[in-house]
């Protein structure tokens, strides 16, 4: 803009001339001229004016001008993570060896294919020493272990140059259409006034009542799935065991979110029957028609959300919305898609923060959100563990604002700087950062972050949003080159944590076991074999915890021992020898055998489901207990958590099933909470 007032209507007589021609171009000339002197006796602020003023007028005209006029699709050649969605996707398809965001030396050559996991069928692995030969010296990974760098391209679903299919698809008005989250200035403004509009009329949905928008999409909604019941004396007893559990919630504390069995009472956390909600799909699964009518009927007539009462956005969103949205997709029951939808939009202001990222408390009844109290920072895994069920409400009601709010959480993490793919616990979520010098672990604060990068990759049908995958794969690689160690005697393998992100510390959460099943999950669909050595190894471990306690259950937190020096190479300290009823262990023995049909992983389940049977079962249901080194003083906590019926029964059910399909892999996604939710392959 330097010296522009110099540059308009500024012309030569000899151009005029030219232009003009004769004496006509003499008397322009002359028009042209005064025209000149009245330009330049204009004060020099209000010749800026107009300049500005035309200016807009012309960049306001190109705004409106139709698409075509302005980008041809084929010619196109933008930077692909700074083009427009249809063209980013456009120009992935056209160069499928490339991937947004990410940088040239990161890319996927070469193709993956569908590995199965062998089964494991030497059960003497269940409880050997291991041998010394396959011993790693500190955090060095598995000889064979194939880095991101150098592992196949993502499988490619729609043949290159097909242009015209992928605009169908992103045209598809059973589908949300993504957006490209590097938004112009306009574009977020929409996204805020969008989200400000949903939360201002939360039993609405595109202005209507939220029952007449479903009713208009009805020939999209879910349809009914069947199950049969329990087919064998296992899952019989598993069965039995959520119903001796369920009748103690029905007689004292019904309606409440978790029950006390021991002192027989109820015990409340954010008052909405976190025990029903969560319970609604093991119960369907299981074939307790009737047990599941009557929480039906409690959901429609007693699960409300206007409550003035802060909440967890993400407790409430894998326990709340996701058993909502999970008993939708199993018994096409358009009532629970209609909470789901209310819950969904008293839960959006928590979005509303300057970075983008989720608030970690919201208030359903005054909708507002902020901070936690006890700190500035949210956990990561909390605000990177709502995007399964957030995707799965736009899917459902073909809304896109939901999808469209994680979507920037998602893009925004991907941009932070990592630590070899790995993340610190927390993130302030008014600037947008990572704590600094804050813990990098696979447990509390941090675990789901991983398990969701993987599992969003899979709903979404494994070919777009690819930055996850990638995300992935560079986290597990991090995993094995600086959280992965062996105990120096026994040779068991573990992740450690890392303490103001960078002091090795050989503690690993019981909520770590998940991760044999997530990388095995992964590996079925095209990880690397190092992930399948590590899901093995990571399991053979997570059982000891287990087999190496008096009650034969497992510690809250095990240890592990660093030198010959240490009497133990796993130990559980005093005040870490809790359990409670945790289900994370059992989610990957059922992945386990799911994806193997090797059934030693349903005896290894059997036997951590009597010792639970021995030890935490009493008149009014299961306890949680406070120290498992001791059969003679477990000291009983008290507390029935809502996962133990939602997740842990769920996942001993499965596992004794004689169909180990009973919940398709290819086609359901089951979310931190153990509700599954459907694959989408568009």
């Amino acid at each position: 803009m330097t010296n522009i007032d110099h540059v308009a209507l500024t012309l030569s007589p000899t151009s005029i001339t030219s232009i003009t021609g004769g004496v006509g171009g003499d008397e322009s000339n002359l028009s042209r001229k005064s025209l000149r002197r009245s330009w330049n006796q204009l004060p020099r602020c209000q010749r800026n004016l107009i300049i500005m003023a035309l200016t807009a007028f012309i960049f306001t005209a190109l705004l409106f001008l139709p698409g075509d006029q302005l980008i041809n699709l084929k010619d196109i050649r933008l930077k692909p993570a700074a083009a427009p969605f249809h063209i980013r996707r456009e120009s992935t398809l056209q160069n499928p060896h490339h991937h947004p965001s990410i940088e040239k030396e990161n890319e996927l050559p070469g193709d993956i294919s569908a590995a199965v996991a062998s089964p494991m069928t030497d059960e003497s692995r269940l409880i050997k020493t291991k041998p010394a030969e396959d011993k790693l010296d500190g955090g060095v990974a598995y000889a064979d272990a194939n880095f991101a760098e150098n592992v196949a391209k993502l499988p490619e679903t729609v043949a290159v140059g097909n242009v015209n299919g992928i605009i169908d698809i992103l045209n598809n008005v059973e589908q949300p259409i993504e957006q490209n989250l590097e938004n112009t200035i306009s574009d977020t403004s929409n996204l805020r006034s969008e989200l400000e509009e949903a939360i201002r009329q939360p039993f609405k949905l595109s202005q209507v009542s939220i029952e007449s928008h479903l009713e208009s999409m009805d020939t999209q909604l879910a349809k009914a799935q069947h199950f049969h019941g329990a087919t064998n004396e296992r899952q019989s007893a598993v069965v039995a065991a959520f119903k001796h559990s369920w009748a103690g919630y029905k007689k004292y504390a019904w309606g409440h979110d978790n029950l006390k069995p021991v002192s027989q009472t109820a015990h409340e956390w954010f008052g909405l029957g976190l025990s029903i909600v969560d319970s609604l799909d093991t119960m369907y699964i299981m074939g307790l028609e009737d047990e599941f009518n009557e929480a039906r009927d409690w959901v429609k007539n007693s699960l409300h959300f206007h409550t003035n009462r802060d909440v967890n956005l993400f407790e409430v969103t894998i326990r709340v919305l996701g058993g909502l949205l999970s008993a939708y997709h199993l018994s096409g029951d358009k009532m629970f898609l209609v909470k789901a939808t209310e819950l969904g939009n008293r839960l959006l202001p928590s979005f509303l923060s300057p970075s983008g990222i989720p608030y970690s408390d919201v208030n359903l009844g005054e909708r507002s959100a902020h901070s936690p109290k006890w700190s500035p920072d949210s956990s990561t895994s909390e605000v990177t563990t709502i995007q399964l069920e957030f995707r799965d409400l736009s899917r459902s009601t073909n809304v896109p604002i939901y999808e469209r709010v994680v979507n920037v959480v998602n893009e925004k993490i991907h941009a932070l700087d990592k630590s070899h793919g790995l993340v610190p616990i927390f993130i302030n979520a008014n600037t947008g950062t990572f704590r600094n010098y804050a813990t990098i672990s696979l447990g509390a604060r941090g675990d789901s972050y991983y398990e969701y990068l993987l599992k969003q990759w899979l709903q979404t049908g494994r070919k777009d949003n690819d930055n996850l995958i990638l995300d992935y794969m560079q986290a597990i690689d991090g995993v094995l080159t600086q959280l992965m160690r062996r105990t120096p005697r026994e040779h068991w393998v573990y992740i450690g944590e890392l303490i103001n992100g960078h002091d090795f510390k050989p503690k690993m959460d019981h909520l770590t076991c998940y991760l044999p099943g997530t990388l095995l999950l992964g590996h079925q669909n095209g990880m690397p074999d190092s992930h399948l050595l590590l899901a093995k190894d990571l399991l053979d471990t997570c059982y000891q915890t287990y087999l190496r306690q008096p009650t034969q259950l497992a510690a809250e937190i095990s240890y592990f021992a660093l030198n010959d020096k240490e009497e133990n190479d796993i130990y559980v300290k005093s005040n870490d020898a809790h359990n409670l009823l945790r289900p994370e262990f059992i989610e990957s023995l059922y992945y386990f055998y799911a994806l193997t049909g090797n059934r030693s992983y349903q005896d290894m389940g059997w036997n951590i489901f009597q010792a639970f049977e021995k030890h935490s079962k009493v008149a009014a249901g299961y306890t949680s207990l406070g120290n498992v080194k001791n059969t003679l003083n477990t000291r009983m906590r008290d507390l029935m958590e809502s996962f133990w019926l939602s997740e842990t029964l769920k996942y001993f059910y499965l596992l004794f099933s004689d169909n180990r399909k009973e919940i398709d892999l290819d086609k359901w996604v089951f979310n931190s909470e153990g509700h599954p939710l459907p694959v989408y392959h568009q």
